[in-house]
């Protein structure tokens, strides 16, 4: 298996939203965990495989200490969940305005309508133009300018009423 072969069970993997898939040849194993699961994706021959041990005490750390984060987290979480997120629908670099010498495209505090342009992601040289899918007022810019993002990242929060 190849790592493209690779890179498309990954890929067919998040799309089925399943948590783990475990694949084994005689020559090589690999464990597919996917955010559902509460990890990301591990890869993995036999002989790695099975040296678990340091992961394991490597994971229980962070999670042991940070108990007041997590409870913010929480919170901020239960405030956020009545508004609408615009996400980045590619991999790219985020920019709030079309241009170095132009007005940025939205402040917090805006109105937007469906099909108002929020920002522009660059990918591969092109700027794509990134519209709002819903009407309402910008809330928070989660992301900073001139800063990658993610594909499916949360751009914008949004509150429709």
């Amino acid at each position: 298996m190849d790592i493209k072969d690779i890179q498309n069970l990954i890929k067919f993997v998040s799309k089925a939203e399943v948590s783990e898939v475990k694949y084994k040849t005689k020559d090589f194993e690999i464990t597919i965990k996917t955010p559902l699961a509460g990890s990301d994706a591990v890869y993995a021959q036999p002989t790695v495989y099975h040296t678990a041990a340091p992961q394991v005490a490597a994971t229980s750390a962070p999670v042991a200490t940070p108990t007041a984060g997590t409870a913010e987290k929480v919170e901020m979480v239960s405030d956020d969940s009545k508004y609408v997120t615009i996400k980045s629908p590619m991999i790219g670099t985020f920019y709030r305005k079309p241009s170095p010498d132009k007005e940025v495209f939205v402040n917090v505090g805006d109105e937007v309508s469906n099909g108002k342009v929020v920002c522009v992601i660059e990918a591969m040289k092109l700027f794509n133009q990134i519209e709002s899918e819903v009407s309402g007022k910008i809330v928070k810019i989660l992301v900073d300018d001139a800063t990658p993002v993610e594909y499916d990242q949360p751009l914008f929060l949004v509150d429709p009423s």
